[in-house]
This record gives structure tokens, C-alpha cells and sequence, in this order.
């Protein structure tokens, strides 16, 4: 069996998907959405929906929910962590938690992303 999509409500469809692509590499593919619904792809195929079809302006989620985006060493875990900090979005340092070195912050859209090595 194969993962094929996963779909995130977010309170800005075209915020959270710039975010995407600019921070993690999502593909659009050249589809630019609408403020409804964008889809972006990964390298491994998977397909990442947003989506607010209620135009909803705050989107909630369980206190622990969040995706991951893993990365390749710690060091590149601190280079996004800089490169967020250093274009104004708060987070923490990473640290070592759960065997990995890593941080969560709240994504534009309203969801909280993991970056992890």
C-alpha cells in the first residue's frame, strides 16, 4: 500500500503553499490553486492537498497533531531554522528530543510543522 495524498485544512491556501514551496520544496507543478484548494508534490510522489473550502479564517487542530519534514543531517536542521528565523517567523533552536535533532513551529495556514534529522 501506497500513501498517495494528504490533505491540511489551512486558513490561507496560498500563504501556506508559497510557505511550502519556498522553506521545503513542494512542487506545485505550475497549478496555481485557488484560494480554496492548492495540491503540491514531493520528491518521493506524495501529493500534499490545502485546503479551505469554508473559507474558514482559523483553522484548529489537536494540541500534538503537526506534520515532519525530515532532513538529511543536523545541520541542515539548523539552516532552515535560520533561514525562518532570519525572515521574521518565530521558533526555537532545535534541540534533541525523541532520538532526533529537531523543532516545531506554527506554520502559515495554522499548523505546526516538525523539521527533524
Amino acid at each position: 500500500m501506497i500513501l498517495n495524498h494528504l490533505n491540511l485544512a489551512v486558513s490561507d491556501v496560498q500563504q501556506a503553499k508559497q510557505f511550502l514551496e519556498k522553506y521545503f520544496g513542494l512542487d506545485s507543478e505550475g497549478k496555481t490553486g485557488n484560494d480554496k484548494i492548492a495540491f503540491l508534490r514531493d520528491e518521493n510522489g506524495i501529493v500534499l492537498t490545502l485546503t479551505n473550502f469554508n473559507r474558514g479564517a482559523e483553522v484548529k487542530y489537536p494540541d500534538t497533531f503537526h506534520i515532519g519534514f525530515i532532513q538529511e543531517s543536523p545541520e541542515r536542521v539548523d539552516e532552515i531554522n535560520q533561514r525562518l528565523k532570519a525572515d521574521g517567523y518565530e521558533v526555537d533552536p532545535p534541540q534533541k528530543l525523541h532520538g532526533s535533532w529537531t523543532f516545531y513551529f506554527l506554520a502559515p495556514g495554522g499548523f505546526v510543522i516538525e523539521v527533524l534529522s
